[in-house]
């Protein structure tokens, strides 16, 4: 029987955020959710409710510090750890936009939104962690943050960023029992890739089926991911161990 995990998902009001959510809680593991849109939250709270799982529900833009401290210090209190953490969050921004016509202020924003919310998150969840020597953080990531594509904008620069991120954070927690990962989920039907791709002629994949492929690396338990990129079509074919 999987041992029930404390897990923590930014974003989690729609597509993969929500759909983990779900899934985690019915396998019965408490649930730490925020987002910030309070209605389409809420949602989620009660289908997790529904679920049989304990949860907690927070609005919060985890691009604001003072959302961050408020969202971990709830969950530490009411369930005393943090076993994962997804950093599931992030905003598109414009529609397919070539960088020379990009709005200043949606640069700024994208930005600002995708990189400094896993950064902040990652540190705040990080002491607890530590002292357990032992905890997950998985970041959620894209195609377009090792290939830059036209019109992909301050999305494709912020993943960039967010796969740097992630890679000094692994260097530095080598031995301490903490492991830092990277999840490339492919191209999903959400409302993000519907404004990303607004012609979008071929099928694609379900946040829901991701969500069970991602199981593996969300609940795993060897402590070898740590400084790992993984793909989900590849996590689907191989498993998450294999190279």
């Amino acid at each position: 029987m999987q041992k029930q995990k404390v897990i923590m998902i930014t974003g989690a009001s729609k597509g993969l955020g929500k759909a983990l959510a779900l899934h985690l809680a019915a396998k019965d593991h408490k649930l730490a959710i925020c987002a910030r849109n309070e209605k389409e939250l809420k949602q989620v709270e009660n289908e997790i409710h529904r679920r049989g799982a304990k949860v907690v529900a927070a609005v919060a833009d985890v691009s604001n510090k003072k959302d961050v401290e408020r969202f971990v210090s709830i969950t530490e209190n009411t369930f005393g750890k943090i076993d994962v953490l997804i950093n599931n969050a992030s905003v598109f921004g414009p529609g397919p936009t070539y960088l020379a016509d990009y709005p200043d202020e949606a640069f700024e924003d994208v930005i600002l939104s995708n990189i400094t919310n896993p950064f902040y998150m990652t540190k705040r969840v990080l002491p607890g962690m530590l002292a357990r020597q032992r905890g997950t953080i998985i970041s959620i990531t894209s195609e377009v943050g090792i290939t830059g594509y036209a019109e992909w904008g301050a999305y494709s620069v912020s993943k960039y960023a967010l796969e740097g991120l992630a890679a000094v954070w692994a260097d530095e927690l080598k031995g301490t029992g903490v492991q830092i990962v990277l999840v490339d989920p492919g191209e999903m039907d959400t409302i993000m890739h519907k404004i990303a791709v607004p012609d979008c002629n071929y099928s694609l994949s379900s946040p829901e089926q991701i969500a069970r492929t991602l199981e593996s690396v969300v609940l795993d338990e060897t402590m070898s991911l740590n400084g790992k990129r993984f793909e989900a079509q590849d996590l689907i074919e191989e498993g998450p161990h294999d190279d």
